[in-house]
């Protein structure tokens, strides 16, 4: 009855049937799980999202009861991907859990892929302290994996979210613990970023600017990238005049001095 409502798009209709279904076959778990989450599925069609994730995570704590942790992450993304663009909070969260249950597992790529995307929604929500904390922690999977050239890439991501919370004392540490991470001392991603905070301490927008527009910062996720080219050093992001500028400056004062000088021997004598 349900695939007949659904295939009719009558999906008010298909999610009531896919609920007395359930309630008809409590004592087939395997089942009952996946009707909750086709229920769940018809209120998707019919645009009721939060009432859609309610019964998707329903099932998924079902799953999980009934031992199919995989089968519970899955479902998890999925009511993740359903309610992100109208609750990126309760995204994370989806998404949160989804990781956790896939570390659990010891799958750390999919609790990876997780942790990645509720990272970009804290940061698109300027969650900023839960950003730091969530990048923390892909890092230290990363880390664990031995992917060491995306640990380098988050280290980035850990330093511009410290840097708009304004906490230049976690930025460098955040340089300085990751120096025992291998190959990272010495890589471009260090001597740039080793820079940025130069650039940052010494208050000279121009060098954080050369920094952030470099294709290192340029071609990250695009949430992260926007941190780059929206950083301001403090004090309001004064540019520094270059070298060129002032001693074109000092030779124009001497020049005006000369020519001064010139003027008064003229007249020295009086005008008669």
């Amino acid at each position: 009855a349900a695939v007949a409502f659904k295939n009719a798009k009558q999906f008010d209709q298909a999610r009531e049937a896919c609920l007395r279904e359930a309630e008809a076959h409590e004592n087939n778990k395997a089942y009952l799980f996946i009707a909750y989450e086709q229920a769940g599925m018809m209120l998707k069609e019919m645009q009721r999202l939060p009432e859609a994730v309610q019964l998707i995570e329903k099932a998924s704590m079902m799953y999980l009861e009934n031992g199919t942790p995989d089968t519970a992450a899955i479902a998890l993304e999925r009511a993740g991907k359903l309610i992100e663009n109208v609750s990126p909070e309760k995204a994370v969260q989806l998404y949160q859990q989804a990781a956790s249950v896939f570390e659990n597992e010891e799958r750390l790529r999919q609790a990876l892929e997780m942790l990645g995307k509720a990272s970009r929604l804290l940061v698109r929500g300027r969650r900023l302290d839960e950003a730091a904390l969530s990048l923390q922690k892909e890092k230290s999977i990363y880390k664990e994996i031995e992917n060491y050239p995306t640990c380098y890439k988050k280290t980035i991501a850990q330093v511009l979210v410290h840097l708009h919370r304004n906490d230049y004392v976690a930025a460098e540490r955040c340089v300085r613990e990751s120096y025992s991470i291998p190959g990272f001392n010495g890589s471009e991603d260090c001597a740039a970023l080793e820079q940025l905070l130069e650039g940052y301490d010494q208050q000279d927008q121009d060098q954080v600017s050369e920094v952030c527009n470099s294709p290192l910062f340029k071609y990250m996720d695009n949430d992260y990238a926007k941190l780059g080219l929206t950083l301001v050093v403090p004090g309001g992001g004064i540019k520094k005049k270059s070298p060129n500028a002032a001693q074109d400056k000092a030779r124009g004062s001497a020049a005006v001095g000369s020519h001064a000088d010139e003027e008064e021997d003229e007249y020295s004598g009086g005008l008669c």
